[in-house]
């Protein structure tokens, strides 16, 4: 990896966590549902204050899903294989998701910290979804973060839940859950 992919280069936020040229704190697996959520993600990943995997294109998913499960399976098991986190986007459907799933419990099995977050708030094309439902046992203490901000007459304020996103996604990521 060059040096300048593993930097954080914008400028300080309101929060003052982001100097220009700091460190990325960690690098993460972004577990979620790839058709439905894929731009709300990339959202996510444009706030560079944690390093994900790389997204693949429509064209290159297609390409590892037509060589079956094997070889989904051998690539979350590579681009998870040094990533000191899992952070579940949550979106509307996201829970139940085979591969979703499985990435849940690859992170669980290799005791790495779990946590999720809701990006139903984050504006997708234009609009914002539905909560979508845990993907974790309610036993299971795995903490769920919900940035989403209301206006006051109840509508989600996608400007304002990106910003609380942005102050917060670093923290909430040291607060993952590990199997004991």
């Amino acid at each position: 990896m060059s040096e300048q992919s593993a930097r954080d280069v914008r400028e300080p936020g309101k929060n003052g966590n982001h100097a220009k040229g700091a460190t990325m704190a960690k690098s993460v697996f972004y577990s979620f549902h790839y058709e439905r959520d894929v731009n709300r993600v990339q959202l996510v990943r444009n706030i560079n204050a944690l390093e994900g995997q790389p997204l693949l294109n429509a064209q290159k998913w297609e390409e590892v899903r037509q060589k079956g499960d094997s070889a989904i399976e051998d690539w979350i098991d590579a681009q998870m294989a040094y990533k000191k986190a899992v952070i579940v986007l949550i979106g509307q459907q996201t829970a139940g998701r085979k591969w979703v799933n499985y990435e849940i419990d690859k992170a669980w099995a290799d005791k790495k910290p779990l946590l999720g977050v809701h990006i139903h708030g984050l504006s997708s094309m234009g609009s914002v979804d539905s909560p979508g439902t845990s993907p974790f046992s309610a036993s299971s203490g795995i903490p769920v973060f919900d940035p989403a901000v209301k206006t006051w007459d109840g509508k989600i304020d996608s400007k304002a839940t990106y910003g609380k996103l942005v102050d917060n996604l670093e923290w909430w990521s040291t607060q993952g859950k590990v199997r004991s």
